[in-house]
C-alpha cells in the first residue's frame, strides 16, 4: 500500500479553512505524503478537497464541474472520490449532492450525526490527541472506574457513582496532567454514546483505561472500524431500563466479565496496543492515525458504480 496506493487531489477553488484540528491535520498530512500523484490516471482514488463552510449551493456547482469539465466523476459516479466534512452531508434532492453523498467516500469526525454517515463506505477521524505527552502505563489502578466531566449525561447514573468511592466522577473539567493521571490510575473509562462526550475514547485506549460505551444502540462509527477490533478493546453496555440502581448493575457487569485479573490486563494490553493507531503526529509516522485513514481508503478502491436511475 505505502509505494503502490496513489490519490489526486483536485486544486480547491479557495484557500481551505476545516472546522477542526484533525480535519487541518489529516489534509496537510495527505498533501505532503507520498500517496499524491500528479497523474489522474494512475490514481485509485481522488480527492474532493473543500472548505467545511462550504454552502451547499457552492458545493453543488463543484461537483457538477468536475461532472462537466473532467472524465474522472462520470466513470464511476463519484464512488472512487472522498471529501473531509467533519459534521457530515445530509441527504439532499440536488443529484450533484446526492451522488457526493451517497456513492464517495466520507470522511468525517467522531461521533457522527446518524443521518449523515453511510456505514458501508464513510469513515472517521480519531479525535485528535496530544503526541507529546506519551501515555504513561500506571499498574496500579486505584478506581474501577473514571468518568471524565461530561461524558456521561445520565444524571441518575451520575449520581450513583459519585456515591460510589471506586468510581472517579468529575464535577468540572481537569487540566491536562490530572487528566491524563486519572487515566492512568483508572481500570475503566465511562462513556455514554448519543448524549455523552465521547471525545475521549482515543485517550482511554492509549492510556489503558478500558472503554466502557453505555449504548442502545449499534455503534457504527466507531475510528478505524477496519483496523481495530473495538469488541476486544471496550466494553458495549445497553441502557434501556433507567429506573434506577445502575451502579451497582455496571458493577456487576464489570466484575462478570471481567473479574478475573489476567482476562482484565489482556484487555488493558490490546487497548495499549491498539492505542499506536490513534495517535496523530505533525510528521506522520508508520502505523499511526493518519496511515490508519490510508489504510481504510486503501480498501475502498475497489468501487461499485451505481446505476444512474439511483441517483436521478
Amino acid at each position: 500500500m505505502l509505494k503502490s496506493f496513489k490519490i489526486f487531489t483536485y486544486t480547491p477553488p479557495q484557500a481551505l479553512v476545516f472546522s477542526t484540528p484533525a480535519e487541518s491535520l489529516f489534509f496537510s498530512s495527505l498533501i505532503n505524503s507520498s500517496f499524491l500523484t500528479p497523474d489522474p490516471e494512475r490514481a485509485h482514488l481522488f480527492f474532493v478537497p473543500f472548505s467545511s463552510s462550504t454552502p451547499n449551493r457552492s458545493l453543488s456547482r463543484l461537483v457538477n464541474a468536475l461532472r462537466t469539465d473532467l472524465p474522472f466523476w462520470n466513470r464511476t459516479l463519484g464512488a472512487d472520490h472522498f471529501y473531509v466534512s467533519c459534521d457530515g452531508l445530509g441527504f439532499y434532492s440536488d443529484r450533484n449532492l446526492v451522488e457526493l453523498k451517497k456513492n464517495s467516500v466520507q470522511i468525517s469526525c467522531f461521533p457522527t450525526q446518524r443521518s449523515s454517515f453511510v456505514p458501508h463506505k464513510d469513515v472517521t477521524l480519531p479525535p485528535l490527541a496530544d503526541p507529546h505527552h506519551a501515555p504513561v502505563i500506571n499498574e496500579t489502578k486505584n478506581y474501577l472506574g473514571y468518568v471524565k466531566y461530561g461524558a456521561v449525561k445520565e444524571s441518575s447514573l451520575v449520581n450513583e457513582l459519585s456515591d460510589d468511592q471506586d468510581f472517579l466522577v468529575e464535577r468540572q473539567p481537569s487540566d491536562v496532567l490530572t487528566y491524563e493521571w486519572r487515566l492512568s490510575v483508572s481500570k475503566f473509562c465511562l462513556f455514554e454514546y448519543g448524549e455523552g462526550d465521547v471525545s475521549g475514547i482515543g485517550d482511554a485506549v492509549r492510556f489503558g483505561c478500558v472503554p466502557v460505551v453505555i449504548t442502545d444502540h449499534p455503534i457504527q462509527d466507531l475510528p478505524l472500524m477496519d483496523v481495530l477490533r473495538w469488541q476486544e478493546i471496550a466494553v458495549f453496555v445497553g441502557w434501556k431500563n433507567k429506573s434506577g440502581g445502575g451502579a451497582k448493575r455496571l458493577r456487576h457487569l464489570l466484575d462478570l466479565t471481567y473479574g478475573d485479573e489476567k482476562r482484565y490486563e489482556e484487555v488493558r494490553g490490546s487497548c495499549v496496543t491498539a492505542g499506536q493507531h490513534l495517535v496523530w503526529n505533525e510528521e506522520p509516522q508508520p502505523l499511526d492515525a493518519f496511515h490508519m485513514m490510508m489504510y481504510q481508503l486503501w480498501l475502498r478502491r475497489h468501487t461499485i458504480r451505481y446505476a444512474r436511475r439511483e441517483v436521478a
